[in-house]
């Protein structure tokens, strides 16, 4: 371990400044979401810089040869879009009396949803010691930019007690994982369903083939075409246009991400008379396959649950993978075997006058959150809520 006095913390505001084994030395394999590749594919394509809102501000500790020991995957905020953690009501409450909340600094996987280590540390290295670290520097450089907060989403259990330890607040959320019993085939997850909603999966499974007419293949690596991520985007962008108002993503990203992480890809198309209607994107990790988007250009009653979850759960159970992570939203999950699991985000805020308003919310917010996931767990599909 490096004297502290040998550690220095710095900025990078391009991730192609840094090596990127030297990234993922600290990043690990486990999540696709921090590697170097994926975070250059979001800056390369330019959803990320530029005009987006979405500034990189990386921050990393270095020794004193220059080495990377740490990293937080940092942007400066000019808008809270694309975040999934929402507090657009802080930032008005906030305006309304006078202060200026953007920008702010933020700690996260941008448009990305995903649980996983924010503050990554490299192999080897004391992780609490250097975690500690990593967070002063993230306060440090809130207070020199002067900036009204500090954000860290979807961060692990662990890095959120160091944080509230160092005064930041914790902050709850919910999403559906599904979680594999150590299943050899579909049918036997199906065997640990009650017996209705046994019925209600095979039902629609049965309806997504719409009587034999459509077609689904799951790809990866070089089965992945310039064809399918053009048919692929094409969905992407009419969710988005129906739902967001405006897409965060661009060809140029799911081209670079096919380019570049193929093999970490899982696309799941589905096909009527030989021609793409519908698709859903997901990425593997090494434990744990993580569904991404989805979008169609011709309805098919059940299809989206075919392709989003029950697809995804025949890959995970082919692969020996642990858990699906199905995103952002989603009780209807529930009935098809995805429960419901907190996520965690730490806050600062650096006004000591409206910190205790913030505070005060968090508070009744996990409240409300812990209730309502004990309230859903009840209504588990799963055959020992029967008994």
């Amino acid at each position: 371990m490096p004297a502290h006095d040998a550690i220095r913390a710095r900025v990078v505001a391009r991730i192609a400044e840094v090596n990127e084994s030297d990234w993922d030395a600290c990043a690990g394999e486990s999540n696709p979401f921090i590697r170097h590749r994926f975070l250059r594919c979001a800056e390369d394509s330019g959803v990320v810089g530029g005009k987006s809102g979405w500034n990189p501000h990386h921050v990393v500790l270095e020794d004193s040869a220059g080495r990377l020991l740490a990293a937080a995957p940092t942007y400066r905020k000019d808008h809270s879009y694309g975040e999934y953690v929402f507090d657009h009501g802080w930032a008005e409450a906030y305006e309304r009396a006078g202060g200026k909340y953007y920008p702010k600094l933020l700690v996260a996987v941008p448009f990305s949803p995903v649980p996983g280590p924010r503050l990554l540390v490299r192999r080897g290295l004391d992780p609490l010691q250097m975690q500690q670290r990593l967070v002063d520097a993230l306060l440090a450089e809130t207070e020199r930019l002067r900036l009204s907060s500090l954000h860290v989403t979807f961060c692990t259990e662990s890095e959120l007690q160091l944080m509230t330890a160092r005064g930041l607040s914790a902050r709850a959320g919910e999403q559906f994982h599904w979680t594999n019993g150590g299943y050899g085939t579909f049918d036997d997850f199906l065997g640990d369903l009650a017996s209705r909603k046994r019925k209600a999966v095979k039902k629609e499974r049965q309806e997504a083939s719409g009587g034999g007419a459509i077609t689904i293949e799951t790809l990866s690596g070089a089965a992945i075409t310039a064809a399918h991520w053009d048919a692929f985007f094409a969905f992407y962008m009419d969710t988005g246009n129906r739902k967001w108002g405006r897409p965060y993503l661009n060809r140029k990203f799911f081209h670079l991400l096919g380019e570049r992480m193929a093999e970490d890809v899982v696309l799941v198309m589905a096909f009527k008379a030989g021609a793409a209607i519908a698709g859903a994107l997901n990425l593997r990790g090494t434990d744990c396959l993580y569904g991404r988007y989805w979008g169609c250009t011709e309805y098919q009653r059940s299809l989206h649950f075919e392709l989003c979850y029950y697809r995804a759960i025949d890959y995970a159970i082919a692969h020996k993978l642990g858990r699906v992570e199905a995103g952002a939203q989603g009780p209807h999950k529930l009935a098809r075997g995805y429960l419901p699991a907190r996520t965690n985000s730490a806050h600062w805020i650096a006004d000591p006058g409206f910190r205790p308003a913030v505070e005060a919310y968090l508070v009744q917010e996990r409240a409300h959150v812990e209730e309502e996931i004990e309230e859903l767990a009840e209504h588990s599909p799963f055959r020992h809520q029967d008994e």
